[in-house]
């Protein structure tokens, strides 16, 4: 696993052994940061789920200012500061808690976020009950993107009053979501 491009390109990134951890491949993460806009408008990026931390750290490589790691595996912490360190950025915080809590505690805290990434394991209730809480809570600043990843055997129901599925793509397995403030 690599980071695809900005000033990180190429490095490569630590990951997990064994399979249950499902780290996103290098050619689904390249299509996604394809589909969002070249020139990256994205200062504030949140990582959930954040696993190797793959995502957050192909933002910051693209330029995005600050990523906030979160992610409940202590495992997935040591990743996620060895690989942040292994490519010398800087701008990150890692943080070990469960996701819906984490949007909570940042939303009282008055944060938003440019882009939110959410990847929990697959065939979980957990990306429809993270993208309500970002909803509910209104994590997500004017402008930004959501991008979620699900199973194709579990998609995600566009049921949320403040988001809006803006495109929806699939690769193998993964489906991915695009969403933005409903507006």
């Amino acid at each position: 696993m690599r980071v695809i491009g900005g000033k990180c390109k190429g490095r490569r990134l630590a990951s997990f052994s064994g399979s249950s951890i499902r780290p996103t491949s290098d050619k689904v993460r390249e299509a996604i940061y394809n589909i969002l806009p070249m020139e990256f408008p994205f200062r504030r990026v949140l990582d959930l789920f954040a696993g190797t931390g793959a995502m957050g750290i192909e933002a910051l490589s693209r330029g995005a200012d600050e990523a906030v790691f979160v992610d409940s595996s202590l495992i997935a912490i040591n990743i996620i500061r060895k690989n942040l360190e292994s490519c010398g950025l800087e701008g990150a915080s890692v943080h070990r808690g469960e996701a819906v809590s984490e949007v909570r505690r940042f939303a009282r805290g008055g944060e938003h976020f440019d882009l939110i990434i959410i990847d929990p394991p697959y065939n979980s209730a957990l990306v429809e009950e993270t993208l309500k809480e970002i909803d509910t809570e209104g994590l997500l600043a004017p402008g930004g993107i959501i991008v979620a990843e699900a199973s194709k055997r579990a998609p995600v129901k566009n049921e949320f009053p403040g988001l809006e599925l803006e495109d929806e793509r699939k690769y193998g397995d993964t489906l991915v979501y695009f969403f933005g403030k409903r507006g």
